[in-house]
C-alpha cells in the first residue's frame, strides 16, 4: 500500500488507518515465528473452539500498541472475554459507546494454526460511535495485507480491490463456516451448506471467517455466511467487503451492525439469492 493510498482519518499526526498496519504486520510476524512452536493448547467455548499462549500473546501486543498510540481509545479483544455467545454479545454492549472502539481478533483460524494449515489471519477494526471506519485484514503466511477505510476504497498490495461480477449462484464460488457451537450454530449452519451446495459452482470451508470475508472483497469468493459469529470475526471484512462495492447485511437481509451475529456478505449480484436459498431452509439464525 503506497503513501499515497492510505487514507486520512487521523489523531493529530497519526493516521488511524497507518497505525492499524503498523500493528498488524508487527502482530503477524510474530505469529509466524511461533507457528509450530507454542506450548499449550487450551478449549474455550467448547472442545473445537481453541486457544494458544499465541493468541493471548498477540491480543496484549496488539492492546498495548494500541493503547501507546491512542491511549483514551477502548479496546475489545476477543481473548479479553469470557467464552461463550453471551459473553461476547455482553461485551460488546457494556463497550459499544466509546467514542473510539478497537475490534480485535488477535488470531482468527486457530485450529488452522494449530495444525499448520495455512489459512489464519489478524483483524483490527477501529469503530467511532459504532460505525467502523478503519479495517485491516492480514495474514502473514501469504504476507497479504488488506486495508478499507470508510469512503476511501479497500487496497491490497497497493491495488484498489473490486468485488467479483459473478451475477448466478451457478457460476458463484461460496464459503461458510463449521461453527464452534455445535449445538445451536452448527446445525443451523449445515441447513444451508445442504440447501446452497447444489446450486452454487462450488463451496470453501477454510477456516478463518476474516480471510473469507478480505476474499469476497477482493473478488476471490463470490460471497461468504456463517451462523454465530462475533464482532471482531468479521467488523474489519465487513468494512473491506463494502468499500469493494459488495453488500453485507445479517442473513435476513437486515443491515450489517458491530451487533450482528448471523452474517451474509457478497459481491452484491447473488446477495438476495443466498438470502433467499437461505430463508426457505430455515437456515438463517438460531
Amino acid at each position: 500500500m503506497t503513501n499515497s493510498n492510505i487514507p486520512s482519518f487521523a489523531v493529530g499526526s497519526k493516521s488511524f488507518t497507518a497505525v492499524a498496519i503498523n500493528i498488524a504486520s508487527k502482530a503477524g510476524e510474530w505469529i509466524q515465528s511461533k507457528l509450530g512452536d507454542f506450548n499449550k493448547l487450551q478449549t474455550k467455548y467448547s472442545s473445537h473452539d481453541l486457544v494458544t499462549e499465541v493468541d493471548k500473546g498477540a491480543e496484549t501486543m496488539i492492546r498495548n500498541l494500541i493503547q501507546t498510540h491512542f491511549p483514551h481509545h477502548v479496546v475489545l479483544g476477543e481473548e479479553g472475554v469470557a467464552p461463550g455467545p453471551d459473553a461476547s454479545k455482553r461485551a460488546l454492549e457494556q463497550l459499544s459507546d466509546a467514542e473510539y472502539l478497537w475490534i480485535v481478533d488477535p488470531l482468527d483460524g486457530t485450529t488452522n494454526f494449530v495444525h499448520g494449515f495455512p489459512f489464519f489471519s489478524i483483524s483490527l477494526a477501529l469503530a467511532h460511535k459504532g460505525e467502523v471506519i478503519v479495517g485491516v485484514v492480514y495474514n502473514p503466511v501469504h504476507n497479504e495485507l488488506y486495508v478499507a477505510e470508510k469512503g476511501k476504497g479497500a487496497y491490497l498490495k497497493g491495488k484498489r480491490m473490486q468485488v467479483s461480477s459473478e451475477t448466478k449462484l451457478l457460476d458463484s464460488l461460496v464459503a461458510t463456516g463449521f461453527p464452534a457451537d455445535r449445538a445451536g450454530a452448527l446445525p443451523v449452519n449445515m441447513r444451508g451448506v445442504q440447501a446452497l451446495a447444489p446450486k452454487v459452482r462450488n463451496l470453501r470451508v477454510a477456516g478463518s471467517a476474516a480471510l473469507h470475508m478480505a476474499y469476497v472483497a477482493a473478488g476471490r469468493l463470490s460471497g461468504f455466511w456463517e451462523i454465530g459469529l462475533n464482532s471482531w470475526d468479521m467488523a474489519a471484512g465487513a468494512l473491506l467487503i463494502s468499500e469493494s462495492g459488495g453488500k453485507v447485511t445479517d442473513t435476513e437481509g437486515k443491515p450489517y451492525s458491530l451487533h450482528v451475529r448471523d452474517v451474509l456478505a457478497t459481491n452484491g449480484h447473488i446477495h438476495d439469492e443466498i438470502q433467499q436459498e437461505l430463508s426457505e431452509a430455515s437456515a438463517t439464525g438460531i
